[in-house]
């Protein structure tokens, strides 16, 4: 971590990888499907990045979109990634579990947490959907996961900043408490200062505009709720420089 902080970038292709390190991002999280929250990205794009890029890389280990009680298959093609992207080269790994009663599933965790051994492990924001965030806390200390992404149990890292103070007072430095939703050039200074955080999280993305030339706008890939056919969202060099200088200032 340098200059006190540390920005982590959210990245789902080579161009933000490479955009992100550019702009002095510290670390990156590696993922696909950013409209779902993020699922686990391909060992191809992994390859990919790791050959250029420097920073480390922490590759989210999620099956699927919606919520974070997985059967038992799931938790198999979990084991399954999870041994790929160490063989891959990935830096760290970022999951999370929960039982039906919106627990920190410390069961499964533990036995993920050992298949991850000896790569650090970030618990994202299945903690946002939790019963009870004070004792999720502790239970992931124990677990001995290395930080938990949050945005406070709230829409927005801004919407639950009072969360994060709580999170970041009650860690004591057992865990690092990273805040990341909504994160933006307005708001960082007020999510650093009002939570005492030294990690953030973010996408910093911005519309990059398809170069095809013939256009069908009749037909789009995805659902009922889809991103443009021709429009592509990369990491933007100059917000991820921009949100380091505000957060070299801040801290």
């Amino acid at each position: 971590m340098s200059d006190g902080f540390l920005l982590e970038v959210c990245v789902d292709s080579v161009e933000s990888a490479i955009n992100a390190e550019r702009g002095g991002a510290g670390r990156i999280e590696l993922c696909s499907n950013l409209l779902e929250g993020g699922t686990t990205p391909s060992t191809g794009l992994l390859q990919v990045v790791k050959e250029n890029v420097r920073i480390p890389v922490y590759v989210m280990i999620r099956p699927r979109g919606g919520d974070f009680l997985y059967s038992d298959w799931e938790v198999e093609v979990i084991k399954r990634d999870i041994e790929q992207m160490k063989n891959h080269r990935a830096d760290g790994l970022v999951f999370g579990a929960l039982t039906e009663d919106g627990r920190v599933d410390t069961a499964l965790c533990m036995e993920l947490l050992a298949a991850c051994r000896p790569l650090p492990v970030t618990f994202h924001r299945a903690f946002d959907m939790v019963h009870d965030p004070v004792v999720a806390l502790e239970a992931l200390v124990s677990l001995g996961f290395e930080r938990i992404l949050t945005s406070g149990c709230d829409s927005s890292a801004l919407e639950g900043l009072p969360v994060v103070k709580r999170l970041v007072e009650q860690a004591k430095g057992r865990i690092v408490i990273m805040p990341g939703g909504g994160i933006t050039e307005r708001n960082l200074q007020r999510i650093l200062e009002g939570s005492g955080a030294q990690e953030f999280h973010c996408s910093a993305r911005s519309c990059k505009d398809s170069t095809m030339k013939f256009r069908n706008y009749n037909v789009n890939m995805g659902g009922s709720i889809s991103v443009p056919e021709y429009a592509v969202k990369v990491a933007d060099v100059t917000k991820v420089r921009t949100l380091n200088a505000i957060a070299r200032n801040t801290l």
